[in-house]
């Protein structure tokens, strides 16, 4: 059991999140991805005449069902299967993060940053509400989620999901390196 409690080496993770998409094209010709899970919950429960929410969302139901098993799957591991040992971080990235105010490495995410207490304050709409807004927006310009484009579009040769994941990186990399610390002083953080 002491296995599935520790991090996985990308040599094993890596092939087996890959082989997913082969399994849903040859099992049921389906696409990997989750961002379009949201669309089609909208479907099913808004009863308004949009005409995005207009399409047969129940052909996608097993989409639905994939996430869920991602939600449950990730609760499970979170709270019955989680990794014992101190999450291990280098000691200049810990240099870096407490110049930004987190210091508390003892979850898989800061609980400086995301807990209940953070929601309602200045560095909570920043990340969580314009943060997601951005990130919602983002993939509904580029037609997909990072998952989908690239482990699923690129696997698929597509040049439109090379192309959205390059710029996903370049983002990441630009609001890592050069507007992060700026933002973080204007929040107060």
């Amino acid at each position: 059991m002491n296995w599935i409690t520790q991090p996985w080496p990308w040599y094993v993770a890596g092939p087996l999140i890959g082989l997913t998409v082969p399994a849903l094209l040859i099992l049921g010709n389906k696409t990997f991805g989750i961002s379009s899970s949201l669309r089609h919950i909208c479907a099913a429960c808004m009863p308004a005449k949009i005409p995005f929410f207009q399409y047969n969302w129940k052909k996608e139901s097993w989409n639905l069902l994939f996430v869920m098993g991602v939600l449950i799957g990730g609760f499970i591991a979170t709270n019955f299967l989680a990794n014992p040992d101190a999450i291990v971080i280098s000691e200049v990235t810990q240099a870096d993060l407490a110049a930004l105010g987190i210091i508390d490495y003892t979850h898989l995410m800061p609980s400086d940053i995301f807990s209940w207490e953070n929601l309602f304050t200045a560095k909570g709409l920043l990340f969580f509400v314009i943060g997601g807004f951005l990130v919602g927006f983002g993939t509904r310009y580029a037609g997909g989620c990072t998952s989908g484009h690239a482990i699923m579009g690129i696997s698929a040769l597509q040049w439109p999901s090379l192309v959205a994941t390059m710029a996903f990186m370049l983002g990441g990399f630009l609001m890592t390196h050069v507007f992060l610390e700026p933002l973080m002083k204007i929040v107060g953080f």
